[in-house]
């Protein structure tokens, strides 16, 4: 029986691993996919995640993966920019960072596999739980094989298979944004764009979407899919909609690069939390026990820091095998992770707020165009201050050196 099953080998499930090996803990790490090259994964490190790292010991994994930092974040509605923050937004702390999830998992994967005890199971799919009485105690695999362990920790995203096995709910978060679907597109980076790389975010009348380079080289756009589009997306000329809706340099290069676009693909995007986030023997962490929103770049961030907590109450009772003791540190993750995580979900909803306002008229993105002079100072200073804490997070969380 080995210590800890880890399923999910994202951003939480990766890096958790990495720091239970480091303190001589045994881990089997499994992964349903063979590849970390899909679609779409989350790039964005903001300072908390970045300092995350740091506490982790892995800022130096993260200078050996494409990276690259962010230089300003520009609102452009109705083709007038409505203002422009530049990285970093605070003095002494870091700019928001884009990283290569794919690259960055694969070398935390690497780091982990230098560990004897580490076993790394790519390809491989959990089908349910092993319970011993009223205790889960491993899981069981697609091919039959089971994997019994002290505690089994859910890193396996939204939709996750441990969360559902163990009868953990999953609800809408008070004041959270409600479910609502992206449209995720590629297209090739151009010159044209300069040195700089800025996050935009585009309102043209009742659309939206953003738009960055990303840091595998390529231009990366979210289109915020409208209730109207739902059954009509699929025979769009995307091309044409999004020149339609871009400023005039971004709607040239669309058109000069039409045969570069790739995409869309559909990202349903769900936010809410368990009420619960474990039962005896089972750990829920992340996307699994609270999914968030992709506004301001959240689901990496909150996942790393998750851990650090996470670390910090377990490897005592894992080192002893205690049983009870395990048991015991779940709920007190929960208390000390959960606080942050309704607060952000919270601040990510009023940001979704302006949104919905696209949505149900016309008349207030061409008021803001209109009045942008006049209205640039209390708007940029209401997004600031909502950005500091999804930046830098709500609670001190700090990795115990004796963890």
């Amino acid at each position: 029986m080995t210590q800890v099953v880890v399923v999910g080998a994202g951003p939480a499930g990766a890096t958790l691993s990495r720091l239970l090996l480091q303190r001589g803990i045994s881990v089997q790490l499994v992964e349903a996919s063979r590849t970390f090259r899909r679609s779409f994964r989350g790039e964005g490190l903001m300072p908390s995640g970045l300092e995350s790292l740091q506490q982790m010991g892995l800022s130096s994994v993260l200078d050996r993966v494409p990276h690259q930092a962010l230089h300003a974040w520009e609102f452009i509605i109705n083709q007038r920019r409505l203002f422009r923050v530049e990285e970093p937004i605070e003095p002494g702390s870091p700019p928001c960072t884009l990283v290569s999830q794919p690259a960055l998992l694969e070398a935390l994967i690497q780091e982990a596999s230098t560990f004897p005890q580490f076993a790394w199971m790519p390809g491989t799919r959990v089908q349910d739980l092993v319970w011993h009485g009223s205790r889960v105690v491993g899981v069981k695999l697609t091919d039959g094989r089971k994997l019994l362990a002290d505690l089994v920790i859910g890193t396996d995203g939204r939709n996750s298979i441990v969360r559902q096995r163990a009868n953990l709910a999953l609800q809408s978060s008070p004041g959270a944004t409600h479910s609502f679907n992206i449209l995720w597109f590629k297209l090739a980076d151009s010159p044209d764009f300069g040195t700089e790389n800025n996050f935009y975010s585009i309102v043209q009348g009742c659309h939206a979407f953003g738009l960055f380079r990303s840091s595998e080289g390529n231009l990366q756009i979210g289109w915020a899919l409208r209730n109207t589009e739902a059954n009509t997306w699929k025979q769009t000329n995307w091309v044409e909609k999004l020149a339609a809706a871009s400023p005039n340099w971004l709607s040239e290069h669309l058109r000069l690069h039409s045969d570069t676009l790739e995409g869309p693909v559909l990202l349903t995007v769900v936010v809410g939390h368990c009420p619960q986030w474990s039962v005896p023997g089972v750990l829920l962490l992340g996307d699994a026990a609270h999914p968030m929103s992709p506004i301001r770049a959240q689901g990496i961030n909150m996942a790393l820091r998750d851990v650090i907590v996470a670390v910090n109450y377990l490897v005592k009772p894992l080192q002893q095998r205690n049983w009870e003791a395990i048991d015991a540190a779940l709920p007190q993750i929960q208390a000390e992770r959960e606080p942050e995580i309704i607060r952000v979900q919270q601040l990510q909803a009023q940001e979704a707020a302006q949104a919905d306002l696209l949505e149900k008229t016309e008349l207030f993105p061409w008021i803001v165009s209109q009045l942008a002079p006049l209205l640039r100072p209390p708007i940029r200073f209401a997004w600031l201050r909502r950005q500091r804490q999804l930046r830098q997070g709500v609670t001190q969380v700090r990795l115990r050196t004796e963890g």
